[in-house]
C-alpha cells in the first residue's frame, strides 16, 4: 500500500543546483505507472538539454525529509516536446509512490539538469534493446530518437509480468506500424511465457551480432540479458547497461565490522578538514558533517558529479555506474558510494 503523504509538494528552499520545474501534465501510463511532464523555465533551458537516454535527478520533500531520486527522461529531445519523466509505483518505494499518488500539474518539482552516459553511441549500426518493466523508460526515448533521426534499423524486447503492466503500450504499438519492416518489437509477458531465459533472448538474437544492444530493467533481467549477448560472441563494448539503485547504501552487519577507519581528511574549495570517521558514513556523508559543501546530484552512484580521489588509505564502492577500472586504481571515487576501509582516508575534491 502506499504511504500517506501531503497532497501537494511541501515548499522549500530550492537545493544547491536544482531548479524548480512547472508540472504541466500528469499520465496515467498503467495502474502503477505515471508520466510527468514539466515545463523548464527559459533562462534554464540551455542547462535542460538532454540527450536520449538520459535521466533527471528530482528533489522531493516528503514530511519534512528531501529525498533524491533519478527517474529516465521518457520523452525525446528531437521531437520538441516538453521534458517527461515516467515513474512506476515501487512496493516499497516512499518517492515513487509519492509521485504516483500526489504530483498534479501546477505544482513545482525541484529537478537537477540531465545527466547520464546510456545515450546513443555514434555508428550506423542496427539498435537492438533489452527493456523489462519500468527499464522501458529511458529506451523508449533512445528508440524513437533512432527511427526519427536516423535510418538505423530497430529491434526491441520488452518483458513485463502481464499485459496490464505494459507501459507505452499504444505508442510502441504505432512505432511498430509506422516503421514496420525497420522496426521489429517483441512483447514478452511472465504470466504467459514466463520469466525471460537465455532461451527467449538467444531466440531474438537471431542474426543480431553485429549490432548495438541496450539494456534497462530489473537487475535479475538484466544479468540474463547480458549473459546471453556474451555467450552469443558479442564484444562488451558494444553492451550498453543501465542500471537504476537506491539512494541510500545498505550497510550489512559485515559491512559495519569491518570499519576500521578512524579519521578522515577532507579537501575541497581549497579548504581542509580532518575528522573522526562516523561508523557507516560515506565520504559524501563525511563532507557534510564538516559543513562542507561537495558536489553532488543523483546520489546513486551514477552521474558522476560527485567523484574525487582517495589520495591515502582507501574506500569501497557500494555502487559505481561512472568509473571505469583505470580510474578506480588511481583512486577515484564516487564519494555518494564510498566507504572508508583504512585506519585513515585522505580524499581530494577537484
Amino acid at each position: 500500500m502506499p504511504e500517506s503523504s501531503p497532497s501537494s509538494p511541501a515548499v522549500a528552499a530550492v537545493p544547491d543546483g536544482f531548479v524548480p520545474l512547472l508540472v504541466t501534465d500528469v499520465i496515467r501510463e498503467t495502474p502503477d505507472a505515471v508520466s510527468v511532464e514539466f515545463e523548464v523555465p527559459p533562462a534554464s533551458r540551455q542547462r535542460f538539454r538532454y540527450s536520449a537516454g538520459q535521466f533527471l535527478t528530482l528533489s522531493i520533500l516528503i514530511d519534512g525529509t528531501e529525498y533524491r531520486r533519478c527517474y529516465s527522461m521518457s520523452s525525446t529531445p528531437s521531437v520538441g516536446e516538453n521534458l517527461r519523466v515516467t515513474v512506476k509505483r515501487d512496493r516499497d518505494g516512499r518517492v515513487s509512490n509519492w509521485i504516483n499518488d500526489n504530483v498534479t500539474p501546477g505544482d513545482r518539482v525541484h529537478a537537477a539538469p540531465p545527466q547520464g552516459r546510456f545515450v546513443l553511441d555514434a555508428s550506423d549500426r542496427e539498435f537492438v534493446a533489452f527493456a523489462g518493466g519500468s527499464g522501458i523508460t529511458p529506451v523508449f526515448s533512445l528508440l524513437r530518437s533512432v527511427l526519427g533521426k536516423t535510418t538505423r534499423s530497430a529491434r526491441l524486447f520488452y518483458a513485463n509480468r502481464a499485459e496490464s503492466s505494459v507501459i507505452f503500450a499504444d505508442a510502441l504499438g504505432s512505432l511498430s506500424d509506422r516503421h514496420a519492416g525497420r522496426f521489429e518489437l517483441r512483447h514478452h509477458l511472465d504470466e504467459t511465457h514466463g520469466v525471460a531465459n537465455p532461451e527467449s533472448i538467444e531466440s531474438f538474437l537471431a542474426g543480431a551480432a553485429e549490432c548495438e544492444f541496450y539494456i534497462c530493467g530489473p537487475a535479475p533481467f538484466m544479468a540474463t540479458v547480458e549473459a546471453a549477448l556474451l555467450a552469443a560472441g558479442v564484444q562488451s563494448e558494444r553492451i550498453h547497461v543501465e542500471r537504476f539503485a537506491s539512494t541510500v547504501p545498505e550497510l550489512t552487519a559485515q559491512d559495519e565490522a569491518a570499519t576500521v577507519t578512524e579519521e578522515v581528511t577532507i579537501e575541497l574549495d581549497r579548504k581542509k578538514v580532518t575528522l573522526p570517521y562516523r561508523a557507516g558514513y560515506t565520504l559524501m556523508q563525511m563532507a557534510r558533517s564538516a559543513d562542507m559543501r561537495p558536489p553532488s546530484s543523483c546520489e546513486t552512484g551514477t552521474c558522476g558529479t560527485c567523484i574525487a580521489q582517495v589520495t591515502e588509505g582507501a574506500a569501497r564502492l557500494l555502487n559505481n555506474d561512472v568509473l571505469d577500472d583505470d580510474e578506480i586504481a588511481e583512486g577515484y571515487v564516487v564519494t555518494c558510494q564510498a566507504l572508508p576501509t583504512t585506519r585513515t582516508v585522505r580524499v581530494v575534491y577537484e
